[in-house]
């Protein structure tokens, strides 16, 4: 059986690839940095640390030339987060050495009651209203700092299935690691020397209580990452279900499902692979409204 083929990358070439597109996109639109919003996560704190890698090495070769660029994190949380997110969140900061703010957002949240009091009835519209709200926060913040908004979405997110809120935190300037899959992403992050904790944690989208992607999905970024490029190289959806890197993956993820939540949210590989591409249609509909730039970045495939 043919292999779905993989990408690999060389972090150093690709760390300093997606630093340049940042500070060329900074420079271009006469901007003093970028604001992100940190939340803790692997992703977040990847775009964050590539980011300040790169603003470093500019700053360091145009010291006396040019005006030093700044990335400031803004942590930004409501009733739903847990404490241990803010506490990563800041530590990922003091770790990078950048200007960091925590803003509790719940007062904002709370005020929709007043002119959206339906989105209360629902933990899935008010989660993407909470996600809103935060980029409303942000791109305010890079507003009246001149700065421009990073996003931190991943490219099995954004571009494999579209996981994320439409006009909240797809609403960026640009998507630094919006090329790498979640694999590569953690492979950069240790590469970039962030905290194992980090690298490993769950990945949430931190809007309701409890979530988590896996629960949400009922598989993870490995098997969006599988089927997304078994679709590109040609493998048709029938194939894919039955693809011995896709198959026992799925069949162990349904199980594991339904050990964490008490019933299975998919009963076979094919159901799992329907869901993946119908997704995948989702994201490139999102995408026709919302296509931040990404940079070009060097992956090999084997």
């Amino acid at each position: 059986m043919k292999k779905i083929r993989l990408a690999t990358m060389d972090c150093r070439q690709v760390c300093r690839e997606i630093g340049d597109f940042v500070i060329k996109a900074v420079l271009e639109t006469a901007s003093s940095g970028c604001v992100i919003g940190l939340s803790g996560g692997v992703d977040s704190s990847t775009a964050a640390a590539l980011i300040k890698t790169g603003f470093d090495r500019h700053n360091a070769k145009h010291a006396k030339t040019h005006r030093q660029l700044e990335l400031v994190g803004y942590i930004l949380p409501s009733r739903v987060n847990p404490t241990q997110d803010e506490a990563d969140a800041e530590a990922v900061a003091g770790a990078l050495g950048i200007r960091c703010e925590i803003h509790s957002i719940e007062n904002l949240v709370e005020a929709f009651q007043s002119t959206n009091p339906e989105v209360f009835e629902s933990k899935f519209h008010k989660g993407n209203m909470i996600s809103r709200i935060r980029a409303n926060v942000l791109s305010t913040k890079a507003a009246t700092e001149n700065k421009i908004l990073a996003g931190t979405g991943n490219r099995d997110e954004d571009i494999g299935i579209g996981y994320y809120t439409l006009f909240g935190d797809g609403a960026v300037h640009l998507s630094p690691i919006a090329g790498l899959p979640k694999r590569l992403v953690r492979e950069m992050a240790a590469f970039l020397g962030l905290d194992e904790k980090i690298i490993h944690r769950e990945p949430t989208a931190g809007l309701e209580p409890g979530q988590s992607d896996f629960k949400d999905l009922g598989y993870d970024y490995d098997v969006v990452e599988l089927v997304s490029e078994g679709l590109r190289q040609g493998f048709s959806r029938e194939a894919l279900a039955k693809h011995e890197q896709v198959a026992p993956l799925i069949e162990k993820q349904i199980k594991q499902y339904a050990s964490i939540c008490g019933s299975r949210k998919f009963n076979s590989p094919e159901a799992v692979v329907e869901d993946v591409l119908k997704r995948h249609e989702q994201a490139k509909a999102k995408m026709k409204i919302i296509h931040p730039p990404t940079p070009p970045i060097t992956l090999s495939y084997r």
